[in-house]
C-alpha cells in the first residue's frame, strides 16, 4: 500500500501510526547510543528531519513509551534485541526552543521559562506523596514564566533530580532547535542579555548534572564555546563536516531515487537532482533536503518548497546591510561563481556585523552554501591553514536568493521597474529621474546603522548591481568588475544568445556601466560623469562584447556620478 505524504509531519508516532512517507533513520539511535557522549549538539540547516529524529528519541527511550514498540517495528533498530530491550527505559526530558521569536529579551526569556513551566506542569504527579519535602515541593511551585534568574538556571537541573529518584534512573534531555533564540537575540539586538542568561541555563542543565544520563542538543549553528558553552567540555559538537551521522539527517541519493519509484516519479530524477542536490555532511554528498524532496513527491513538480519555508531574515539582513566586499562576493555567487576563503564553523553572533568569514560561516551551516573543495596547508609561517571553496547549494537555493533581492526593492518597486524600463529604451531623461527617486527610497534601506550609506556609497551600489542581475537575468547575462578606488564598480549587460542562434538578437544592446562617486577635484556632478565615461573607454571594457560579435553601435555606456543622495547619468554612444 502507497504511504500516505504528509506535510510537516515532525512527530515520529504519528508519522507510524499514520502510514505515513518515512525514510527509516532509526540506525541513529544505534550511533548516538554507542558514540556514550555525555552531551552531542548536532547543526544541521533547517527542515533536515531534527526534530523528527529528535521525536523518535523520545519515543524510543521514554519511559512513557515503554510497551511501544510497535512504532519501531520493521525499522533498522528494532532488529536487534539489545535494543528492543532498551526501548522504553529512560525518563526523558523533552522540550523544543522551536517557536522561541521574539523582538525583546524580556518575552524571550518569559518564553523559554514557559516552556520549562509546561514541563513541570507535566510531571506535577512529582508532587504526590513524600518522594519531595516542603522545601522542594516550594522550588517546585515557583517554577512559572516569571520565576527568577537562580530559579530558571536551576530548573532542568532540579527536574532531572526529582525525576531520577522518582524511577531510579538518570535522566535523557533532549533540546530541539537551541539556537532559534540566539539568532532572534541577533537581529532584534538582545544577544548579551540572551547570551547570559543561556549560559546558566546550559551550565547547571548540562555540565553541573549528576542526574543526567546524556543530552543531545540540535540547531542550526554551532554557537561559540565562548558565548554559551564556556563551561561546557563534555561536548561533542557534530558540525556538517563531521563524520559522525552523517547519512542521518537529510536523504541520501539511494533514499530519494527509492522514493520517486516508489511514487513513480522515477523520469523525473535529473531534475530533482538539478533542483535540490548539493548538501553534504561529513563524507556523504549528494544529500537532499527531506522537505524540498517530499513537496516534490506531493505535487509532482519542481518548486522552493525548502527556501519558502525557512526563515531568511538573518541571512538578508546580513548581505543587504553588509560591507561593499559581501556584496560584491554575493554577486560572484550569484551569477554561478564560487568563492574561497578560511572558515570557522563556530559562529561569533557578535562578530557578524564586522566579520566577513562569520557572515559565510553561517551560510553554510545554514545551507545555503556548499563545499565545492577543501585542503589544508601549512603556510609559510608555519601556521595550519584550512580553505574552502564554497558556492551556493543548489539551483533552489538561487531561486531563493533572487526572491530575496526582488523583496529589497519591493517598497519602491514603481521606481525600480521605471528605471529598467527606461535603461533598456535607452531614455536617459527618464533614467535620470526615476534613479533620483530611487535613492533617496532605498539608501537607508541598505544601511548598518554603523556605517551609513551616505558614509559608504558602495553600500547601495551593490544593492543596486544585485537587483539588476536578478531582475534582467533573462536577457542578459551580466558580469561585475572590481576597480581600485572608492567608490568605482563597472557593470556589465550582455544580451543573451537565443538557442541556436549565433549572436544575440539585434534589438538588445550590450551596456556599459561606471558607477563613481564625486571627489573633491571634481566641482560638478557632470565633470564626474566624464570622468566615469572616460575610465570606461581607457579600460576598454567593450573588448569583450566586440570579440563576441556584438557591434560598437550596439553597445550603450553610462557613466553614473553619485554625491551623497543626488544621481547625475550621461551616456557616450559608440
Amino acid at each position: 500500500m502507497e504511504r500516505t505524504i504528509g506535510i510537516g509531519k515532525q512527530d515520529f508516532e504519528k508519522v507510524r501510526v499514520n502510514h505515513n512517507f518515512y525514510i527509516d533513520k532509526t540506525d541513529f539511535i544505534r550511533q548516538w547510543w554507542e558514540a556514550d557522549d555525555d552531551v552531542t549538539l548536532i547543526a544541521r540547516p533547517r527542515r533536515f528531519g531534527k526534530t523528527l529524529n529528535m521525536s523518535m528519541l523520545e519515543k524510543f527511550f521514554s519511559l512513557e513509551y515503554a510497551g511501544r514498540g510497535e512504532l519501531f517495528e520493521g525499522l533498522s533498530i528494532w532488529q536487534d534485541e539489545k535494543y528492543r530491550k532498551l526501548q522504553g527505559t529512560y525518563p526523558v526530558i523533552a522540550l523544543s526552543f522551536a517557536k522561541v521569536k521574539d523582538i525583546s529579551f524580556l518575552n524571550t526569556r518569559k518564553r523559554i521559562c514557559q516552556i520549562i513551566t509546561d514541563l513541570y506542569n507535566k510531571f506535577d504527579f512529582l508532587l504526590d506523596g513524600r518522594m519531595l519535602n516542603d522545601k522542594e515541593k516550594e522550588f517546585y511551585r515557583r517554577v512559572s514564566a516569571d520565576m527568577e534568574d537562580y530559579i530558571a538556571a536551576d530548573s532542568l537541573n532540579t527536574l532531572s533530580n526529582y525525576l531520577m529518584r522518582y524511577y531510579g534512573k538518570k535522566v535523557i534531555i533532549l533540546l530541539d532547535e537551541y539556537d532559534t533564540p540566539m539568532q532572534e537575540a541577533f537581529i532584534n539586538g538582545y544577544w548579551n542579555e540572551l547570551a547570559g542568561f543561556i549560559r546558566n541555563l546550559f551550565n547547571a542543565s548540562f555540565k553541573t548534572n549528576p542526574y543526567l544520563e546524556r543530552a543531545v542538543m540540535t540547531g542550526i549553528t554551532r554557537v561559540s564555546k565562548e558565548s554559551i558553552f564556556s563551561d561546557l567540555n563534555n561536548l561533542e559538537v557534530v558540525s556538517a563536516t563531521s563524520r559522525k551521522y552523517e547519512d542521518c539527517f537529510g536523504f541520501t541519493e539511494g533514499e530519494v531515487q527509492s522514493a520517486l519509484e516508489e511514487y513513480g516519479l522515477s523520469g523525473q530524477r535529473q531534475q530533482v537532482k538539478d533542483w535540490y542536490d548539493g548538501f553534504s555532511f561529513g563524507g556523504e554528498k549528494d544529500i537532499y533536503n527531506p522537505w524540498s524532496i517530499i513537496g516534490f513527491l506531493k505535487e509532482g513538480k519542481a518548486g522552493a518548497y525548502w527556501t519558502n519555508t525557512s526563515s531568511n531574515n538573518l541571512v538578508g539582513k546580513l548581505i543587504r546591510e553588509g560591507s561593499p566586499e559581501i556584496k560584491k562576493t554575493f554577486e560572484r555567487l550569484l551569477c554561478g561563481g564560487s568563492i574561497q576563503m578560511e572558515l570557522d564553523e563556530q559562529i561569533v553572533y557578535d562578530q557578524l556585523d564586522d566579520d566577513e568569514q562569520a557572515v559565510w560561516s553561517l551560510l553554510l551551516a545554514s545551507g545555503y552554501l556548499k563545499v565545492k573543495n577543501f585542503r589544508s596547508y601549512i603556510s609559510d609561517f608555519g601556521e595550519w591553514r584550512q580553505e574552502y571553496e564554497l558556492e551556493l547549494t543548489n539551483f533552489e537555493v538561487k531561486v531563493m536568493f533572487r526572491k530575496m533581492v526582488r523583496k529589497w526593492f519591493a517598497r519602491s518597486a514603481s521606481g525600480y521597474n521605471d528605471f529598467i524600463k527606461a535603461l533598456l529604451q535607452g531614455d536617459l531623461k527618464a533614467m535620470n529621474s526615476y534613479m533620483n527617486r530611487l535613492t533617496v527610497e532605498m539608501f537607508s534601506y541598505f544601511d548598518t546603522g554603523k556605517k551609513p550609506s551616505l558614509d559608504e556609497p558602495e553600500r547601495f551600489y551593490h544593492g543596486f548591481v544585485l537587483g539588476l542581475m536578478v531582475d534582467l537575468a533573462d536577457k542578459y547575462v551580466i558580469t561585475s568588475n572590481r576597480e581600485s578606488g572608492f567608490g568605482r564598480y563597472d557593470v556589465v549587460l550582455e544580451p543573451r544568445t537565443a538557442p541556436g542562434a549565433k549572436t544575440p538578437p539585434a534589438e538588445n544592446d550590450a551596456v556599459i556601466i561606471e558607477f563613481k562617486v564625486q571627489d573633491e577635484e571634481e566641482k560638478e556632478l557632470s565633470h564626474t560623469v566624464r570622468e566615469a565615461l572616460r575610465q570606461i573607454d581607457e579600460k576598454n571594457y567593450q573588448a569583450d562584447l566586440l570579440a563576441r560579435g556584438i557591434s560598437e553601435k550596439h553597445i550603450r555606456k553610462y557613466g553614473f556620478a553619485f554625491c551623497g543622495k543626488k544621481v547625475l547619468i550621461g551616456s557616450r554612444a559608440d
